[in-house]
């Protein structure tokens, strides 16, 4: 009896709790489908050069998408885009789904950008042009409608995602001004318009924001004037839609966001545009020239690394303002960062691009921002922050460590208060925890990285000069005791003479023990395998060249290179490519699915184009900057640069991944859903476009090169 009555309890139990999750689960449905970020393969992005314009733009897929405010690590929108509608045969067509998408560069000295969406059916084009009001958080987008068919209405679709999450957002439409507002804690949007507007509605995304209502009824039959804490939509008809300006401005609250969008509607699309574009051009015309061929994108490599400059945290670059792969769900809550977060790493890499471009006040602010918001008390810098210093990763990776030394020399940062506070402990951080690294610069895995300790030797040589300029020798002579003998024992750690390619004698990827002919198993991240570690192979030993510990001509350095062309190098129509390292799991699927698809399946890694600029880096070193376009043989830096800059999209944007295969949903030799613009990417186009006019690496530190004996 009692047994029976058990199982009855435990059934209703059961039962109970299956109707509460039930519950929650439909709760949460109404409250609006999951928020997605959309793709980071982005085709252009902008921002106002000043500092009182606190707001970025995105463009992809024919469409506004994330929109970054106050700061550029928060991102507010997941796009803003028109339908079209048959109001006779009750057609919807959106700019996303159901247009062929064109973008243009307007001007070769401004980050501005039109995009031209055409129907695939041909009933109607949608021409958009995009600024930003330089005295203000505001964006502005000229729109022109074209259509011979009077039967088409045009509807504004707008999805935000306010403070980095798709839910809790609050939206209704004020009355008084035609203004669509949306709010959450600290920031809200306001989103006007020059023509009037009917038939607004606000709702929760897929459930009821209007939109079947449009593919039902050919119009908004039921408007809905506010909608709370949920993942929100916002439709309207354009009344007058041939010609119109929309305006999207936000605030830290719907007041000061209404006020932003009346002030910025007032001043005018083209008075923005005109202020906005000439900020632009002067910052140009202060740029150093390189062949004509290469120098629009050079402009606007060095535009987006200022673009990708915070506003509030000064110095602070993002990786790039997007969020490449975040799978469906995680983008409903603001803890996810995507690329819009600052890794030592990549800011290096920004700052030696600035200081190659002569300006040297964002390089310096650069390293102040490093020793101000990401320096720890122990000398050590963390995986990631956000701009405001707050950590996301908790690895050390020492080359992050070593980079701001090795800037700080690259500055002439040499006084005795930056030497005490910033530079000795970073220096003894390393020398006490090096060479060995908790994950090298992919970030993936724990042991001896010859691209890692090139940059610890080189961080502690510029460190131990700027020790002797403050009268310290004998912490300078204990790291250059400690460079120099990592420096003599890196081929021991880190290359084999057992390997399966060439004539088995490489460096390889990395070494857990620094024992390389051990046998020993690596497990590649990504679910991509488990193999040997010999077998796995990159190109980061070059750094060792760039830095000037080994000369570009060492045999153990050209007989590596031998076996990353032939393992990690494609021939693609665009030129020549690289993978990081070979079985790489971290990129699209074959099929276009995404990295990390439901966290099961191994992706695969594609050609990373920066990877082509550091391949031309090393053959300035090689050719000691003389070289000819003979039969396209190398050393010949130009046939990299050139592969580069054919990486990048219409809107000039280069990719962090170039899509390395014939066949799939993606042009072979061209950027995919990977992080688009990467400024690290883009720093290294300048890098060697520069180097290359100069006839060689700028970026090499003479003290480190003049002690092993590299300085040309």
């Amino acid at each position: 009896m009692n047994k029976r009555i058990n199982h009855f309890v435990n059934f209703l139990v059961s039962i109970i709790f299956f109707l509460f999750v039930f519950s929650a689960m439909s709760f949460a449905q109404q409250k609006g489908k999951d928020a997605r970020w959309e793709s980071a393969g982005k085709q252009g992005i902008g921002t106002a050069l000043n500092v009182d314009s606190k707001i970025w733009f995105t463009l992809q897929g024919g469409s506004l998408t994330e929109v970054f405010y106050p700061t550029a690590d928060i991102a507010n929108v997941e796009w803003l885009q028109f339908i079209v509608v048959n109001k006779r045969t009750k057609k919807v067509e959106t700019e996303r789904d159901d247009a062929i998408h064109q973008i243009k560069t307007l001007r070769t000295d401004s980050l501005s950008f039109e995009q031209i969406n055409t129907s695939k059916s041909a009933d109607w084009t949608i021409t958009k042009t995009y600024t930003t009001d330089v005295e203000r958080s505001s964006i502005l987008i000229d729109v022109q409608f074209q259509t011979t068919n009077k039967n088409l209405n045009l509807y504004v679709y707008y999805n935000p995602s306010l403070g980095n999450s798709g839910m809790g957002d609050t939206a209704q439409t004020e009355k008084s001004n035609g203004i669509l507002s949306v709010e959450k804690l600290k920031v809200a949007s306001a989103l006007k318009f020059s023509s009037k507007l009917d038939e607004q509605t606000n709702g929760f995304y897929q459930v009821n924001d209007g939109f079947e209502q449009l593919k039902k009824s050919g119009k908004i039959t039921k408007q809905t004037k506010i909608v709370t804490d949920g993942n929100v939509a916002q439709i309207a008809k354009i009344v007058s839609p041939k010609r119109f300006t929309t305006v999207l401005s936000f605030g830290e609250n719907s007041l000061n966001a209404q006020l932003n969008a009346e002030l910025s509607y007032k001043k005018g699309f083209d008075l923005c545009q005109l202020e906005y574009d000439k900020s632009w051009s002067d910052y140009v015309k202060t740029l150093p020239k390189v062949d004509a061929k290469y120098q629009t994108q050079l402009n606007f490599a060095a535009m987006v690394l200022r673009a990708s400059e915070d506003k509030t945290f000064r110095g602070g670059n993002v990786a790039s303002l997007s969020n490449p792969w975040i799978p469906v769900g995680d983008a409903n809550g603001p803890y996810v960062g995507g690329y819009h977060l600052v890794w030592s790493r990549d800011l290096y890499q920004v700052a030696t691009a600035y200081i190659a471009l002569g300006d040297l006040d964002s390089a310096n602010r650069a390293l102040d921002y490093l020793f101000k918001y990401q320096q720890k008390p122990d000398g050590s810098y963390p995986q990631i922050s956000w701009l405001d210093g707050r950590t996301l990763g908790d690895a050390i990776q020492m080359d992050e460590v070593s980079y701001p030394l090795i800037l700080a020399y690259q500055l002439n940062r040499i006084d005795r208060e930056t030497y005490e506070k910033n530079i000795k402990p970073t220096a003894e951080f390393i020398a006490k925890n090096g060479p060995k690294t908790g994950q090298e610069r992919w970030e993936e895995k724990a042991g001896f990285s010859p691209s890692t300790i090139a940059a610890e030797i080189a961080g502690l040589v510029c460190a131990a000069s700027i020790a002797r300029k403050n009268e310290d020798r004998v912490s300078s002579n204990l790291w250059l005791e400690k460079a120099d003998y990592w420096a003599k024992n890196v081929e021991k750690w880190t290359a084999t003479t057992t390997g399966k390619y060439g004539n088995g004698n490489y460096y390889i990827r990395l070494s857990a023990n620094g024992t390389p002919d051990a046998g020993e198993k690596i497990e590649l991240n990504n679910n991509a395998g488990t193999f040997q570690e010999n077998e796995i192979v990159d190109a980061g030993f070059l750094e060792l060249v760039r830095f000037g510990i080994k000369p570009a001509n060492d045999p153990l350095i050209v007989k590596s290179l031998k076996v990353v062309d032939e393992v990690l190098k494609v021939e693609t129509p665009n030129g020549v490519g690289f993978y990081r390292y070979n079985h790489d799991g971290y990129g699209e699927m074959e099929d276009g699915r995404p990295w990390n698809f439901d966290r099961k399946y191994s992706g695969k890694g594609h050609l990373w184009a920066l990877l082509s600029g550091e391949r031309g880096q090393y053959e300035i070193a090689l050719s000691n900057g003389k070289w000819k376009m003979e039969n396209g043989k190398f050393p010949n830096p130009n046939l990299h640069l050139n592969s580069m800059q054919n990486f990048a999209n219409e809107g000039l944007m280069i990719p962090e991944q170039v899509w390395s295969q014939q066949n799939g949903v993606y042009n072979f030799g061209e950027g995919a859903g990977s992080a688009t613009p990467l400024a690290w990417s883009m720093a290294q186009f300048i890098r060697l476009a520069i180097n290359i006019k100069k006839g060689k690496n700028l970026d090499m530190p003479e003290v480190v090169a003049r002690r092993y004996g590299n300085l040309k």
